[in-house]
């Protein structure tokens, strides 16, 4: 009978445990705002010149609100520099033209894993001038460790005149 009585105690310990983990995600999901990234779109990888990825960069689409696109190839990324305003909101559009890449963003909530052909988005605001760097975190082969780039983030007024 010392069987039956393990055996009850290991049942709940299992359960408290699951029952933890449960309200854990639960509380991350409604208090925090946790959720999994989804894909924005799919694109076919082999034609990224036929997407909005033909021409990667930085666009000023108003009210001070900014678009990223940025494709992911053994072992850059285009573009490897990006320049914004401080206090906009940027919105990245990533994808990998190849293999399985990372994205990471120094001091800041955005880590996607880019699978060839789904669009990974994300909102950033920088609310600090200064660079940000953003690395490759997948191995994407032998010369991974030199995939980076910068984010330089600019007052206002120093931005407009580099656009200008």
């Amino acid at each position: 009978m010392h069987i039956d009585k393990y055996e009850k105690y290991w049942i709940i310990a299992v359960s408290a445990t699951l029952g933890v983990f449960m309200a854990a995600l639960i509380v991350g999901a409604i208090v925090f705002g946790v959720r999994t990234p989804d894909a924005e779109g799919f694109v076919n990888p082999n034609r990224l010149g036929d997407t909005m990825f033909a021409n990667p960069g930085v666009r000023d689409v108003g009210n001070n609100v900014y678009e990223v696109t940025m494709t992911a190839q053994m072992w850059s990324f285009n573009p490897a520099i990006v320049r914004v305003p401080v206090g906009a909101q940027v919105d990245f559009f990533i994808t990998s033209s190849d293999v399985t890449h990372g994205f990471i963003i120094e001091h800041h909530n955005v880590n996607f894993e880019l699978v060839p052909g789904h669009i990974a988005r994300a909102q950033v605001t920088f609310d600090e001038v200064g660079e940000f760097q953003f690395i490759c975190h997948e191995y994407c082969g032998r010369l991974h460790h030199i995939m980076h780039g910068t984010i330089i983030v600019e007052e206002v007024d120093e931005f407009a005149q580099v656009g200008e």
